[in-house]
């Protein structure tokens, strides 16, 4: 149940979108300042702007709100194949350089997601010299 309402959550948020990218140019309640509001993903929205958002999705056609819901559809759809794809990078690659460093053939292994050639490559690089099986590790994976 609850991990069917965390899926739903950014489906909401797509649909009220435009209103919160209006909300954000408008300033900040009295008394808050950008360390008290920023929470988890930036600012945070008060009830009024949530209140207009709703306003103005009921507010709309219904044509256009099976055209909205579709369209949030699509986007969580491949939100969701990019997460179980593991794109995210920055990270993903940070954590492979410092096993790189550490056991190459394994950071290999993890960046190609299969053995393959360049696996065994780097296990023979690594087990005869160890530095150009580093070396190597730290090409397979920043270069491609």
């Amino acid at each position: 149940m609850m991990r069917k309402l965390l899926g739903l959550l950014p489906l909401f948020y797509l649909l009220l979108l435009p209103a919160i990218t209006q909300a954000a140019s408008l300033p900040m309640l009295p008394g808050k300042n950008a360390a008290d509001s920023a929470g988890k993903g930036g600012a945070t929205l008060n009830s009024a702007v949530l209140k207009n958002a709703l306003a103005e999705f009921k507010s709309l056609s219904r044509k256009e709100k099976k055209f909205r819901i579709k369209e949030s559809k699509a986007l969580l759809k491949e939100y969701k194949a990019q997460k179980k794809a593991g794109t995210s990078t920055d990270t993903n690659t940070l954590l492979l350089v410092i096993l790189a460093i550490l056991l190459p053939p394994l950071a290999v292994y993890l960046h190609e997601n299969a053995i393959n050639t360049k696996f065994w490559i780097d296990l023979l690089l690594t087990l005869l010299f160890f530095l150009p099986g580093i070396i190597y590790a730290l090409i397979v994976i920043l270069g491609g």
